[in-house]
């Protein structure tokens, strides 16, 4: 910046004297005006830095935030795709095995059994019947269930003891709400104790009418309706599969009622199995003594022509802290063809049970009528010594009538079971077992005599 200052030559000529003083007057205000146009461009520049300095602050603070927002969208995608694959992958739940599923509501578990029996039977040496020391695997079972979307399940299963495979389950379920349909091979409806679990029994084997009157799984269709404390369930079957094809087909039904009373859980019920057998069909009722490892059968009616089978179940139960008691009768009436009289034979079965470990107690499931697993309130390997129950059963098995004479069995059983964990536990049995027309008479030809049986069972399942 440029400041000019001209004076006429007739104004500095007029008053020397006067010229002066202004002359320097005027250059102190030149100088003034100098250092105030200094201090100007100084804060002019200064402001210009300032600007710069804020403009650049602001470009910076601005790329900051396009920087942060950057990284949050990218955080938030990340997350969003880790949601996303978490929930589109593979589940898996581990609980004795591990079950697979999906986002979709598909599941896989595989499932299994082993019960590992050895056992001794003390019949009279003269019978010629098996006695002594044997084993068996008595179930090795491996299998798979789950669920298909829109309530669909699934259950396969196959045993392979024996040096053998047969087919056990083999199901497609549909459930809603109280309703549940199933097609395939399963239980019928014949008891309490034979649709409890083997897993779940207060003996290594059921009450003999079980296995005598052929209570079997078989390939057919079913539904069952739960309602509070009511239970309905009933289906068309046709045989076992092994078995198939043949012309029989049976009808079979059961009713129960589990109310609870306190802390009791309460259990009645009744059940009725007609089975239309085909043309020029026999029928045959037996049983081993106890075990299953012994193949020889103390009451037998040996093979007999029947055109059809009616059996009535009646079963009843109660659970209350360590405390249960369970009681079942069965009778199986058969119509022959012709004239031949029919016969009707009975099994009954009464049993008590006491936990001596304390918080223990029988399970129980409402939602199919049945005994359910035992959960050891102190387990081996968490600071316990598991679940200790004790059982008494009386076993009653009546196959004489109207000329069959396939003999009677009757029998008083104890049974101490030790549950280490809700998957394992070992069960020690002793029968004694009491033969009236027994299939194998001793040397003098008596067949009313007594058999001793132990039985111990070693369980793992998954």
């Amino acid at each position: 910046m440029t400041l000019t200052c001209s004076v006429s030559s007739q104004a500095l000529a007029h008053n020397p004297h006067e010229n002066a003083e202004e002359i320097e007057a005027l250059k102190t205000e030149l100088l003034r005006l100098t250092q105030r146009l200094q201090q100007l461009e100084g804060s002019i520049a200064q402001n210009a830095e300032a600007t710069q300095a804020a403009q650049n602050s602001a470009q910076i603070a601005q790329s900051t935030a396009d920087t942060a927002q950057t990284v949050a969208q990218s955080a938030a995608n990340t997350a969003e795709a880790a949601t996303l694959a978490a929930n589109s992958a593979p589940q898996i739940n581990l609980k004795a095995a591990p079950e697979i599923k999906d986002d979709r509501g598909f599941t896989f578990k595989p499932r299994g059994r082993v019960n590992i029996d050895v056992g001794y039977v003390g019949a009279p040496g003269s019978t010629g019947a098996d006695s002594g020391f044997d084993a068996e695997a008595r179930r090795v079972r491996l299998g798979a269930s789950g669920k298909i979307p829109g309530g669909f399940g699934y259950k396969v299963e196959a045993d392979f003891a024996e040096n053998d495979v047969a087919l056990t389950d083999a199901t497609i379920t549909y459930k809603d709400d109280s309703l549940t349909l199933t097609a395939g091979q399963h239980n019928t409806f014949q008891g309490l104790e034979e649709l409890s679990s083997s897993l779940h029994t207060s003996f290594i084997e059921r009450s003999a009418f079980t296995d005598a009157f052929g209570f079997e799984r078989r390939v057919g269709f079913s539904a069952q309706y739960t309602a509070d404390n009511l239970l309905i369930q009933g289906g068309i079957f046709s045989d076992n599969s092994e078995d198939l094809p043949n012309g029989n087909t049976s009808f079979d039904g059961r009713v129960v009622y589990a109310p609870k009373s306190g802390s009791t859980q309460l259990h009645f019920g009744g059940s009725v199995h007609y089975n239309d057998l085909g043309t020029g069909s026999t029928v045959r009722y037996r049983q081993r003594p106890l075990v299953h490892f012994v193949d020889n059968r103390f009451v037998n009616t040996d093979n007999f022509s029947a055109n059809s089978e009616l059996g009535i179940g009646l079963e009843a139960a109660a659970i209350s802290g360590p405390f249960h008691v369970s009681l079942e009768g069965y009778r199986q009436s058969v119509s022959r063809p012709g004239a031949l009289a029919n016969p009707s034979f009975l099994g009954a079965s009464a049993e008590v049970g006491y936990f001596l470990t304390q918080g223990d107690s029988r399970g129980y499931k409402a939602s199919a009528g049945t005994f359910d697993r035992v959960k050891p309130n102190k387990p081996v390997g968490e600071g316990g010594k598991g679940a200790i129950q004790l059982n008494l059963r009386y076993d009653h098995l009546d196959l004489n009538s109207q000329g069959i004479i396939g003999g009677t069995q009757n029998s008083v059983q104890a049974s101490l079971i030790w549950t280490f964990t809700d998957y394992t536990r070992i069960l020690l049995n002793y029968g004694l077992l009491s033969y009236d027309d027994a299939a194998f008479p001793t040397n003098t030809g008596d067949t009313n005599y007594n058999v001793h049986v132990f039985g111990a069972r070693a369980q793992v399942d998954f």
